[in-house]
């Protein structure tokens, strides 16, 4: 008994719950089998009515309801949005094993829309219940968990579906159990005394006074799975862009400072008010501004392709007339992806110098991918297409990630990062009313990844050139020893930036 009130104690225990919750919500055998289930016989269907009235309602209520949602998670301290969104994903799958028409599954389509918003509950809790040196583990553990819940989600409903073991409907009723096992494990989860905005420790409301004239690095812990290595062979990089973030950061840490004594007792509009004060100094970066344009911008694209894959692969081969392997792709798209991810964080190559051209090259090759996938004809180009697309996002993503992170304490990476994904549903809002909505242009589907293709060859220009003018005039490095770092960090006011996953 005492050893479990121990575990009880540690940080061990609400990280395994988080684990559990996040695993079993993710396992959807039939996600990568949607559109032949809502197009065949269960639900009947067309695919007019899918592409351009139920799948664009997904968009909106997602973007409706990210800002409140946020707002909320912090205020309410996590865990009850939590179990909120294990609750509403329950309601979710049940309307789509029993109800029926275009307006049910709109009504659907909302309330996954509140799902997907509520994720930042699920990977914001984790930071309110361990202690900083923990959080790279726990953060470890909470990405894997989503990402083994999806692969595995889609290996189980690819092996149901071929082998007939399942129908589409008792499919579905196994998801149900499956998400009574992660609403089971929310309700488990520990309360949170702190948050990040509206509920902070008194010690930590000190450190920030303390240190609010100070840059502060990326500690390995900070941030969602992103570390900074503080090796031997240090790197100072003089250039533009540390500039820039060391301005960024520098600003966002001075207004925390300020504002962060009184932050426990402040009310709504206060935080508020912070929040808008250092998002502007934040984004006073200029090239802190352009990773995050690319971010929102191929982040757009990227949802637009994976919400409407699904129809392309039904226009290019019918799944009445083909034994569908969706799950199996979907599987090796989220494994090449994350191989991709990880294998990015082991490189050592200076991606403030050489991101911007990367980010060019592997966009150009996304928008060829998607080419691919609508003029061959092909379903096994269109699923080799895909998995290419999705593992050059995850890896260029990733690469965004480390030069985003990078000088930007917990919160200010959390806001930018928040600002960056709303940036991307507005603009994502745009395109779904005007291209693929039916009381817009209402195109087809091959016609909306001609689109897609086209959208990313456009970031792959901009980047390029971007990338053209940041080599041309970037300075010499210089290297310098980590004894002579503290002076270097005062003479020329540079950020370390070698990163590593």
């Amino acid at each position: 008994m005492e050893t479990l009130k121990r575990w009880m104690k540690d940080w061990k225990y609400p990280t395994s719950l988080l684990f559990i919750y996040g695993f079993f919500s993710t396992v959807k055998p039939l996600e990568p089998f949607l559109y032949p289930f809502l197009t065949g016989p269960d639900k009947n269907l067309t695919t007019e009515q899918l592409n351009n009235q139920i799948f664009p309602v997904w968009t909106y209520s997602y973007l409706a309801v990210l800002v409140p949602v946020f707002l909320l998670t912090d205020w309410l301290r996590y865990k009850p949005v939590v179990v909120f969104q294990s609750l509403i994903l329950f309601c979710t799958t049940s309307m789509l094993l029993w109800c029926n028409g275009v307006p049910e599954m709109q009504a659907m389509q909302f309330t996954y829309g509140v799902v997907t918003s509520c994720d930042v509950a699920y990977f914001t809790y984790i930071y309110s219940m361990v202690e900083i040196k923990h959080y790279l583990k726990a953060t470890s553990y909470c990405r894997t968990a989503h990402l083994l819940g999806y692969t595995v989600g889609s290996v189980l409903g690819q092996i149901l579906v071929s082998l007939e073991l399942m129908s589409y409907n008792n499919i579905l009723v196994f998801t149900l159990v499956l998400t009574g096992i992660a609403m089971i494990a929310s309700i488990l989860l520990p309360m949170p005394k702190v948050s990040m905005f509206f509920h902070k420790k008194q010690s930590e409301e000190d450190d920030n006074e303390g240190h609010s004239g100070n840059v502060k690095p990326l500690e390995p812990e900070e941030g969602f799975g992103t570390m900074v290595d503080l090796s031997n062979d240090v790197k100072v990089d003089e250039t533009k862009w540390q500039q820039d973030v060391l301005d960024g950061s520098n600003g966002c840490d001075s207004s925390s400072a300020k504002s962060s004594k009184s932050s426990r007792k402040a009310g709504c509009g206060d935080v508020l008010l912070r929040l808008w004060r250092d998002f502007l100094q934040c984004f006073s970066s200029r090239t802190l501004l352009l990773w995050s344009a690319w971010w929102a911008l191929a982040t757009c694209g990227y949802n637009q392709t994976v919400n409407y894959v699904q129809s392309l692969w039904e226009h290019v081969e019918p799944s009445s007339n083909f034994t569908v392997y969706n799950g199996g792709a979907e599987a090796l798209s989220n494994l090449f992806g994350a191989a991709a991810a990880y294998g990015i964080g082991l490189s050592s190559a200076d991606w403030s110098r050489w991101g911007e051209m990367a980010l060019s090259a592997l966009s150009a090759l996304e928008g060829g991918a998607l080419f691919a996938m609508v003029f061959s004809g092909n379903i096994w180009v269109c699923y080799g297409g895909y998995i290419l697309f999705k593992s050059l996002y995850m890896l260029l993503i990733t690469i965004a990630m480390f030069q985003i992170a990078a000088g930007l304490n917990m919160e200010r990476y959390a806001l930018v990062f928040g600002a960056n994904t709303f940036c991307a549903l507005v603009l994502q809002t745009i395109i779904t009313s005007v291209v693929v909505d039916s009381r817009g242009l209402g195109v087809d589907v091959v016609t909306q990844f001609i689109i897609n293709g086209a959208y990313f060859s456009v970031i792959a220009v901009i980047f390029f050139l971007r990338g053209l003018y940041t080599t041309m005039c970037r300075k010499p490095e210089t290297d310098t020893s980590r004894e002579n770092l503290e002076e270097a960090f005062k003479k020329d006011a540079q950020i370390v930036t070698e990163t590593k996953l």
